[in-house]
């Protein structure tokens, strides 16, 4: 079983690529604290994010249990998104700011952002590398630096000139 727990970032743009449904299919259970569910149904937030969270799919669970004291200069989805991860012994956390990477890191979970949940997904076939890395830089708000995004796509290309069921 892969219990992965979300930050909201991922989710965010996932949705916003129609990807969402690549967690489904990489892993057994995706959970979320009540406060990253709030930040998805903000007013702010696109209409596609809120609609999704409102009918969110079997697959994922809203978990609204207590977290306690909040890892400061963390913004609070982030803060709880880490706490939950801890307390569930999460096998990975979904998020993409580098500041809750580092204290994931901190505190022995494994992080991992949007595009490597992309890359993953590409390594099992189920999308292609390119055109969903091209949507997500061309059509959202994300940021990521081209060279990191030549070096991504030149590893996917080398996995797949080894040809299915080699070793990446």
């Amino acid at each position: 079983m892969t219990l992965v727990v979300a930050d909201a970032s991922p989710l965010h743009y996932l949705i916003l690529i129609e990807q969402q449904d690549l967690l489904a299919r990489l892993y057994t259970a995706v959970v979320i604290p009540s406060q990253v569910a709030e930040e998805l149904s903000r007013p702010s937030t696109p209409v596609s994010v809120r609609a999704w969270i409102r009918s969110s799919p079997a697959w994922l669970t809203v978990d609204a249990r207590p977290l306690g004291e909040r890892i400061r200069n963390l913004d609070p989805g982030e803060a709880d998104a880490i706490a939950l991860a801890v307390q569930l012994g999460a096998d990975v956390l979904l998020i993409d700011e580098q500041r809750g990477r580092a204290e994931a890191r901190r505190l022995g979970l494994r992080p991992l952002g949007v595009v490597g949940v992309l890359e993953q997904a590409a390594q099992r076939d189920l999308v292609e590398l390119e055109p969903a890395l091209s949507r997500l830089v061309s059509t959202t708000n994300f940021r990521i630096a081209g060279r990191v995004i030549d070096e991504i796509l030149l590893r996917d290309r080398q996995r797949r000139s080894r040809g299915p069921g080699l070793a990446p």
